[in-house]
């Protein structure tokens, strides 16, 4: 099939109904070195303390990763956690009690690193390299690490707790154009709560 007679397709499936194009500038992505070095440190660090290296990852996106907090309708609590867990290893969402608004109960949800940027992934692995470091476990040179910097597009890394970011994810489905992450969160829990009804 030709370029012109996939695009066509494409166009008369959109037309159709039920699909959302959207095209956008790719935003940089995190090195593939980032990735596999966060995982050959918490395989480390793991095998020092006993551990799963999923344990580690998931206890260090709790600890430093991003998150948001949402309410909930009670009633839909457990299924909300399980439904966010099933994202991947790092999508973590905890019961943080009952919300200001009754019948609602507040949710915090850590995004898995699938998402982060560049700057993100830094600084989730500059907290494993930090607790690494404490146990004594070898992590690369400080001139390594300045290049992977670099690489990652950043100049300084700083561990950072319970950050709250606004960042933009174009992969979320059903996601509106210009829509962001937390408007799109807004608007999924707002459907999920009336159909919850």
């Amino acid at each position: 099939m030709a370029t012109a007679d996939k695009i066509n397709a494409l166009i008369e499936k959109i037309n159709k109904g039920g699909y959302e194009l959207t095209i956008e500038k790719p935003k940089r992505q995190r090195s593939l070195n980032a990735n596999s070095y966060c995982w050959v440190l918490c395989d480390k660090i793991a095998s020092k303390i006993n551990s799963t290296k999923e344990e580690v990852y998931r206890n260090v996106i709790h600890d430093v990763g991003i998150f948001e907090i949402v309410p909930v309708m009670d009633k839909g609590v457990e299924r909300w956690i399980s439904n966010w867990g099933h994202n991947g290893i790092g999508w973590i969402a905890e019961d943080m009690g009952k919300s200001d608004q009754e019948g609602y109960t507040n949710v915090c949800n850590y995004y898995g690193s699938s998402v982060y940027d560049s700057a993100e992934m830094a600084r989730l692995i500059d907290e494993i390299v930090i607790e690494a470091k404490e146990l004594d476990i070898e992590t690369l040179p400080p001139a390594e690490l300045s290049r992977l910097q670099i690489e990652w597009g950043i100049k300084e890394v700083k561990a950072v707790k319970k950050v709250k970011p606004e960042f933009d994810q174009t992969e979320w489905p059903g996601r509106k154009d210009g829509e962001t992450v937390s408007e799109w969160h807004h608007r999924m829990r707002e459907k999920i709560n009336r159909l919850l009804r």
